[in-house]
């Protein structure tokens, strides 16, 4: 994994992370786009959130997004809150999945280098039991600016990042799903140790089969 390289002295770097903080979080998302392959790189804080914005891009509402029914339970959930339509597919998580017929792939238990499938959006998780063991966390993978700059200020309450709040013009409903400085810092530093190439993560116990739960039954 190649490292970031900060050049000038400490005093230097802590003055502009005084002046804008959130410049680590573009440094997590540049050095993760490279590691993956993907053009771009957007942190979010958490997985379950990644895969709401996600689905808020393609607008899914009143829209069936088909997905396994053995996979974890915050998934349903976001795409129910995205306004979506469930289908639950009688097959098991294996590596990585799509959110189908949607570009959007839950790759939650997967994370070596140059994963990115093109055109997509693959979301990430660094939750302490995930391979980048932030603690919590998740990412965007896509080669889309258009979707960069949409999903940016969704995950930013609807502001555009870089511009004051009084200065701003909200155009668009947003949602406070920005991974903080000091979960990307730990990122990074994380990141500069991870293999080159790792396996999928396994899941033992496999996860439950969420037909089961009245909350995902259809009338």
């Amino acid at each position: 994994m190649n490292h970031v390289v900060l050049k000038g002295s400490s005093t230097f770097w802590k003055k502009k992370m005084l002046r804008n903080p959130f410049k680590i979080d573009e440094w997590f998302e540049e050095e993760m786009a490279h590691y993956t392959g993907s053009r771009y790189a957007i942190a979010t804080n958490s997985c379950t959130n990644a895969i709401f914005l996600s689905c808020k891009h393609f607008g899914i509402e009143n829209k069936e997004v088909t997905i396994p029914k053995r996979t974890y339970l915050s998934v349903p959930q976001s795409i129910s809150q995205a306004g979506g339509v469930v289908n639950f597919e009688d097959r098991e998580w294996s590596g990585i999945y799509q959110l189908s017929p949607f570009p959007i792939y839950d790759a939650a238990k997967r994370l070596t280098s140059g994963m990115y499938i093109p055109g997509s959006l693959m979301c990430l998780s660094f939750h302490f039991k995930k391979l980048l063991k932030i603690g919590k966390g998740g990412m965007i993978l896509t080669d889309d600016l258009c979707a960069v700059k949409h999903i940016k200020r969704m995950r930013y309450e609807g502001r555009s990042e870089g511009i004051s709040y009084h200065q701003d013009v909200i155009k668009e409903e947003g949602w406070n799903m920005y991974m903080t400085p000091e979960q990307a810092a730990r990122g990074l530093m994380l990141l500069m140790a991870h293999p080159e190439h790792h396996e999928d993560q396994g899941e033992d116990p496999p996860y439950r089969d969420l037909t089961e739960f009245s909350l995902f039954k259809r009338n």
